[in-house]
């Protein structure tokens, strides 16, 4: 007699073929993950202790970091890097949600409207924002030299992206400008799912605009404002197309960025080996900061 296979046997088996069927469909986009992601992760940690150039590949142990943190110039960048973060994260994300909070229950066009309006820099190419806001910024024939200048409130020969205690500031603007988009239509779509009974029924008890925000609106909200606050951490570390098309790090590393400076020193000089060795202690500051933003945002929703 055959034997009979029993339910639970059945359904061991079934769940088997299906969890390998999954992983067959998901292979493709493993075996890209691990040879495009996880491998050069583990030689860029490998190789930021050689003395690894064009020419040479020495181990040095940990030279590389101990020179790093006499560099002059990499404690600069780290600095500006630190200053583009603390400015822009905060910025972007009160900024966000309160456009959101503005038009998400407009007319669903007008919405519409609104979102593309913010979300445009994010689709144009950067190249294309970045040449626009160089010309805004020109010295000589720029649109805020010439209207700030005609009103009398600077010279109208102002040098916003030679002058080192302005350049870091414009570079923060253009950052600014081109990362709103996003969280704005996150966040309008993260309050619109708001339940409204909750809403309805805090307003009949008597509760505040303000009280149905900060009781209802925001906790509902903080997964979303995570996601942004973690996304924008990121792409702020991240800065360097703006600093390569408008100021190569200058004036007098004004604008030096890690980022940058890992180009620079890997790209420009051949030196590979320090340039991931910086590599390796960006992402651990990423990894701390994204940390940090995971154990606030936890503890302010529970």
């Amino acid at each position: 007699m055959n034997k009979r296979i029993k339910p639970a046997g059945m359904q061991k088996v079934l769940i088997r073929r299906e969890t390998i069927s999954a992983y067959l469909f998901l292979l493709p986009a493993l075996i890209f993950f691990a040879g495009f992601v996880i491998v050069p992760m583990v030689m860029c940690l490998v190789t930021s202790f050689f003395n690894y150039s064009m020419t040479e590949f020495a181990f040095v142990g940990f030279s590389n970091y101990v020179e790093m943190f006499q560099d002059k110039i990499f404690i600069r960048a780290l600095m500006n890097t630190v200053l583009i973060v603390v400015v822009a994260v905060p910025v972007v994300t009160v900024f966000s949600l309160w456009v959101s909070s503005v038009i998400y229950k407009m007319n669903g066009a007008v919405c519409s409207f609104f979102r593309c309006i913010f979300y445009l820099p994010v689709v144009t190419g950067t190249v294309a924002v970045t040449v626009v806001w160089k010309w805004m910024f020109n010295k000589y024939t720029g649109l805020f030299n010439y209207v700030l200048g005609s009103a009398g409130i600077i010279d109208s020969d102002v040098s916003w992206l030679g002058d080192e205690r302005t350049a870091i500031w414009c570079i923060i603007l253009i950052l600014l400008t081109t990362s709103v988009g996003q969280p704005i239509v996150l966040y309008v779509s993260a309050l619109g799912n708001v339940d409204d009974s909750l809403i309805e029924a805090a307003q009949v008890d008597g509760a505040t605009s303000r009280q149905v925000f900060w009781k209802i609106k925001w906790p509902q909200i903080m997964p979303t404002t995570l996601y942004i606050l973690v996304i924008t951490t990121i792409n702020s570390f991240q800065c360097y197309a703006l600093i390569q098309l408008l100021t190569s790090g200058g004036p007098n590393h004004s604008t030096e960025t890690i980022m940058y400076y890992i180009y620079y020193q890997a790209f420009r000089l051949y030196r590979y080996g320090y340039g991931n060795a910086m590599g390796v202690i960006l992402a651990i500051i990423i990894a701390v900061f994204s940390a940090i933003q995971f154990k606030v945002a936890g503890r302010k929703d529970e």
